[in-house]
This record gives C-alpha cells, sequence and structure tokens, in this order.
C-alpha cells in the first residue's frame, strides 16, 4: 500500500486492500473551515497603534483561497469571466460633457494608468469583496497627484477605535513571511461613511465637526480608500458570496474528478472515501502524545493515516463507526477533526461527466456565471440560441452597477479635492439583433455623483 500521489506526504490518493479487491480514497486537507468565522481579536504589530484583525483562523485566509481557485478549472475561468464584464468597455473620464481638455487633467489620467488600476481593483473586488487603494498628495497638501492601487491581499485592517467604530489605519505587508514592525506600513484610512468629508478635515479646508473650527493639515501625504461589497456580519473582510462552495464541500467533490478519472483510468482504481483532516491534525496529534523529534513525527503521522486506511478496509468493518476528536475554537464553534465521506461506487472514466457538469454548474451558480455564456457545462445538446445568449449577457452586465458604483467613490473624492468637474462611467457592449444592422453598441449605466434616482 502506498500514497500515489506523492509517497512523502500523507495527503493523496491512497490505495487500500479491500475484502475482494482494491479501492482508493483521498486524503485532502478540510477546506470547510476556511470562513467558519471573524476572529476580531487583534494581533499587536506595529509600535503606536492598535493591532490588526488577522483575515481568517490563521490570517492566510486569501492565500487559501487563491489556492482553491487555481486550482479549479471552472472557478478560474468564471472569475476572469467576472473581471473582464465588470471591467466592461473601460473607464471614460469627460468634463463638462466632452472630451477632457484641461493639460493637469489630462496629465494625471496619463500618470496613473488607469487600465492597469482599473483591471487591478477589479480583480480584488471580484476574489475578496473589497479593494484597496491609496491616494497620494502633494507636497503643498493641495492636490491629489497620484492614485495606486494596494493589493487586498498583503492589506490587514486596524481593530477599530472603540469609541467610534471606525477603522483608522490599514497595514500593508507580505504576511507569509511573517513580518517584523520594521516591515509593515500602517496607512491612514479614511472614514469610509465620508472620505472626503475626512480629507478635507484633515487639511484643514473644512471644519473639523468636533470643534467647529479648521484642524491645522495634516502633514501625512498618503491615505488609504477601501471600496467594499458589504456582507451581514463582517466588519472587516467581506464574505464572497461565490466562497459558500468552499463551506459547502462542493469545491472539494469538484476538484475529486478529475482525480479519480486518473486513478481509474491510469491505475483501474475506483476512489470510494474522501478523508478530510482538519489542517491542526497531526499538530494536535504531536501535542497530545508529546512528540517533537520530526523523524518520529513522521514516523507516527505514517502510522495515524495507516490506520484511518486500516478502518476504511474489510469486511469487519463495514458496520464500525469512526470517533473523532474536535475542539471549541475562541468563537464556540466546533472544529471537526476528521470527516470521512463515501463518495465512490464503480463508475468507469466517461461516467463522471455527469458528475462534473453538477459541479461546475452549481460552482457557476455560485459565481453569478451562467454556465452556457462561459461553457463550462461538458455534454452534448447544451447549446441555448442566439436571444438566450444576449439576454443573459445584458443581465450579468446590468448586475455589474452595484460593484461599479462602489468603486467609482474614490474618483469624486478626487476630483471635489482637486477641483475639477468631471463625470465618469463604464461603458457596457450591447450586444443587438440583425435588424439593426450592426453586431453591438456601446450603453452606458453611467453614475453620477451624490445619485439618488438610479433607475
Amino acid at each position: 500500500m502506498k500514497n500515489i500521489t506523492d509517497e512523502f506526504t500523507s495527503l493523496g490518493i491512497h490505495e487500500i486492500d479491500g475484502p475482494v479487491d482494491k479501492f482508493g480514497a483521498v486524503f485532502t486537507e478540510d477546506s470547510r473551515n476556511i470562513f467558519d468565522y471573524e476572529d476580531v481579536k487583534p494581533k499587536d504589530i506595529k509600535k503606536g497603534y492598535r493591532g490588526y484583525v488577522p483575515w481568517g483562523e490563521d490570517n492566510e485566509q486569501p492565500c487559501q483561497m487563491l489556492e482553491k481557485i487555481r486550482a479549479d478549472e471552472v472557478m478560474s475561468s468564471n472569475m476572469w469571466f467576472n473581471i473582464a464584464t465588470a471591467y466592461g468597455r473601460g473607464f471614460v473620464v469627460t468634463e463638462k460633457g466632452q472630451p477632457v481638455a484641461t493639460d493637469e487633467i489630462k496629465r494625471f489620467f496619463r500618470r496613473n494608468n488607469m487600465v492597469k488600476y482599473w483591471s487591478e481593483q477589479f480583480t480584488d473586488m471580484k476574489h475578496f469583496f473589497f479593494s484597496v487603494l491609496v491616494l497620494i498628495v502633494d507636497n503643498e497638501g493641495k492636490k491629489v497627484v497620484q492614485i495606486r492601487h494596494k493589493e487586498a491581499i498583503n492589506c490587514r485592517f486596524e481593530t477599530c477605535n472603540p469609541d467610534t467604530g471606525r477603522i483608522e489605519n490599514i497595514f500593508y505587508a507580505n504576511w507569509k513571511d511573517k513580518p517584523e514592525d520594521e516591515n509593515v506600513t500602517a496607512i491612514p484610512l479614511l472614514d469610509e461613511d465620508d472620505p472626503i468629508g475626512d480629507l478635507m478635515i484633515r487639511f484643514g479646508k473644512e471644519p473639523n465637526p468636533k470643534t467647529g473650527k479648521n484642524d491645522t493639515p495634516t502633514k501625512e501625504r498618503i491615505f488609504a480608500i477601501v471600496n467594499r461589497v458589504p456582507t451581514p456580519g463582517m466588519k472587516y473582510y467581506p464574505f464572497p458570496y461565490y466562497a459558500s462552495t468552499f463551506n459547502s464541500g462542493w469545491s472539494v467533490l469538484k476538484a475529486m474528478i478529475p482525480i479519480a478519472k486518473i486513478a481509474k483510468m491510469k491505475n483501474g482504481m475506483v476512489i470510494k472515501y474522501l478523508v478530510e483532516l482538519h489542517k491542526d491534525y497531526f499538530n494536535k496529534l504531536f501535542s497530545t502524545e508529546q512528540i517533537t523529534d520530526p523523524e518520529k513525527k513522521k514516523a507516527r503521522q505514517k502510522l495515524e493515516i495507516e490506520n484511518i486506511k486500516s478502518f476504511l478496509s474489510g469486511v469487519e468493518n463495514q458496520n464500525k463507526s469512526w470517533f473523532s476528536t474536535y475542539y471549541i475554537d475562541p468563537n464556540g464553534k466546533e472544529q471537526k477533526m476528521v470527516r470521512i465521506e463515501r463518495v465512490g461506487g464503480e463508475k468507469e472514466g466517461g461516467d463522471y461527466i455527469e458528475d462534473a457538469e453538477e459541479a461546475a454548474n452549481i460552482v457557476s451558480y455560485a459565481m453569478g456565471v451562467h454556465p452556457s455564456l462561459i461553457g463550462s457545462s461538458p455534454g452534448k445538446g447544451k447549446n441555448i440560441n442566439g436571444t438566450e445568449a444576449r439576454e443573459l449577457f445584458t443581465m450579468k452586465q446590468a448586475m455589474e452597477k452595484l460593484p461599479r458604483d462602489i468603486m467609482m467613490g474614490p474618483y469624486y473624492v478626487l476630483i471635489e479635492f482637486n477641483g475639477w468637474e468631471l463625470e465618469f462611467d463604464i461603458p457596457d457592449l450591447m450586444l443587438t439583433t440583425l435588424d439593426q444592422k450592426t453586431d453591438a453598441k456601446e450603453t452606458s449605466q453611467k453614475t453620477q455623483p451624490d445619485d439618488t434616482n438610479n433607475d
């Protein structure tokens, strides 16, 4: 018996001797605890500031999300489709309804690479439901001269001020390297409810409502703004709704389909079980048994895997129960250490097409992408006609108004602080019918500042 995938790790496909034949079991790390809770207990990172709120249980939730997305061809393709659809026909700026004529403004947009900026912002928004940017003010404190994207994966929020409930700073660092104080940059975060008012007050351009007087202009020149899709119960890091596929287990089952097909086609082996181990399973086992030597840990890990494999094999084990440990996390939730699910029968390689279609449809459903638009449904007879495709694409573009409105907000901070009269838009490509004598035309969902009528 051996681990076919990798003989140096416990995870992968394991061959098990059954009562009459051999079969496979997939041992994997349980992904359903990635989003179990938002731990708001701050961790100290930089002197002079309140601590930061970890992003996930071990502060590595975004990395875990990206690993899952990159391992799933349907999810990756859907993500790109969502980013490209949100980008539309690109960012358009006009001055008093006409192409920009003011040299200062044209220079600003030339120097700030709007294509790169918007593509980065939409990428983070679609992955994590929030994006971060910084406004850089000139030395005189009169104009915003630069706007820059900050990767969300490197951002952590300072715990909110208990007196105001506001998040006042963002910490920017490479968190995978466990950074020290000097490797973490603290950036003042503008008030999420009124970023322009906050910026004007900081530079003494408007009275401070607390004192009724203008403050002495700040010496800070870099300020962060957060664009956030609100999700219930998540004050700091939103819950992207597509991530429900991680919690439900569908992403795990979908990932097993190619593994099962490969095992069947290459080795004639049927995958019958999915064994999911909590990422802390072996660490807690070593701690309980007081094992510290690396070689003894490796031997104990191998023995534990053999014990689980023995449990899954043999007629005498058919009616037995598996008793797994669990622990209570700081939020009072149970964290199960082992899950064992029966997932396979005697399927041939081609039979998994139906399973792949079901899993792909569920993942696409969770991501708001109709399978017929992206081509994720395998099999025959899945085509739709041109009218259906056109209407589905129109509906998809219409649903991008909310994230676009959210992401336009910082530009109204920019134009008010700089005293510019500009309008912004992201037009869409509207597919047309044959009688209009053109394949497509541009349409607009133009957003105005303080627009209260979005019809």
